[in-house]
């Protein structure tokens, strides 16, 4: 309940739109990173199946 507490002061302080923009990029940003480490991996494989 204090992350929503602290999301709805959040809401209040700074307005919905900068909030949601705030809330999707943290969200983006894990999201982006788990993709770096698959891409990574991936090319990795290709490498050595191609060696």
């Amino acid at each position: 309940m204090v992350k929503m507490d602290y999301f709805m002061e959040f809401i209040n302080t700074m307005g919905f739109p900068i909030a949601i923009s705030s809330f999707l990029l943290i969200r983006l940003d894990s999201k982006l990173e788990q993709l770096n480490k698959t891409l990574i991996q991936l090319l990795e494989t290709v490498s050595k199946k191609n060696k």
